[in-house]
């Protein structure tokens, strides 16, 4: 698969913001994914911490546009970037182009996912385990590969640099008929916990936030397929804390994950699932 790369050009706000006293001020954040759903939310919360923003899509432009004009319209920072995370040299293109138009990545959110098709091992073609894989785990190997050396040099100048991984609490039963999702969130986590080793050392910080289900696209068709909701709020009363968990409760952890408030924090895997639903009575 070629390389495909968009971009639009670089937004700024007419005047400069006032946020010298917020945390990620002069941090360039690359979220994968983060024009939609948990992304989106990542996206938000890290431009309103004061990051400047690259927010990646695959697919669908008009809502990455859609998050960015929000960032700038709120003050921020931010810019769109097409590629697929699973193609090697698209990611390539695309580093390379956040570090032209924003600077070198200093805080990466490996967040793009694919859902896998629920069948069972028996009856899964090859060609969606790789597919799978690709995306949640081979991709984000990449982009990591790509953005450190950029990361280390960054440290001097931010203080520090961060991974986070976006993975699931799928990794916590390895229910049936996932294997591939299941899999490919496995080598995700595998990846992170092997990186923090690496780069403890050189002020690097890698972590893993594993949600539950959450209101998004993906959580929608999850939850019509298995509890045959047209409404995913119509789960809201049998989850902890009387709802489902939103894309802002899970942004809200990668924001403490990047910040001073974890800066002895690495090597961890954070559950944003209000404790499970087996803690309701």
């Amino acid at each position: 698969m070629g390389a495909r790369l968009w971009r639009t050009r670089m937004v700024r706000p007419m005047t400069e913001p006032s946020d010298a006293a917020l945390p990620f001020t002069g941090r360039i954040a690359l979220v994968t994914g983060g024009g939609r759903g948990i992304g989106r939310g990542i996206s938000l919360a890290l431009a309103r911490n004061g990051a400047s923003v690259a927010i990646n899509y695959a697919k669908d432009r008009q809502s990455a546009e859609d998050t960015v004009a929000q960032i700038v319209a709120a003050g921020g920072v931010a810019q769109v970037f097409g590629a697929d995370v699973s193609d090697p040299d698209a990611n390539a293109a695309m580093v390379a182009a956040v570090g032209s138009a924003l600077g070198p990545v200093d805080l990466l959110v490996n967040n793009a996912g694919v859902a896998s098709r629920g069948r069972s091992v028996a009856d899964t073609d090859p060609s969606e385990v790789e597919r799978v894989i690709r995306t949640h785990a081979i991709g984000p190997h990449h982009l990591c590969r790509l953005v450190l050396p950029g990361m280390r040099q960054r440290v001097s100048e931010v203080g520090r640099g961060d991974i986070v991984m976006v993975s699931s609490v799928a990794t916590d039963t390895y229910g049936a008929n996932g294997a591939p999702y299941n899999m490919a969130k496995a080598a995700e986590e595998a990846l992170a916990f092997t990186l923090a080793k690496e780069e403890v050392d050189r002020g690097i910080h890698v972590n893993v936030v594993a949600p539950g289900l959450v209101v998004s696209d993906m959580g929608s068709r999850l939850a019509k397929a298995i509890a045959g909701v047209d409404d995913i709020h119509e789960l809201d009363a049998s989850f902890p804390f009387g709802r489902v968990c939103e894309p802002e409760d899970v942004a809200r952890v990668v924001v403490f994950l990047c910040s001073d408030a974890a800066g002895y924090v690495t090597g961890e895997r954070i559950r944003v699932h209000g404790g499970g639903q087996n803690v309701r009575r």
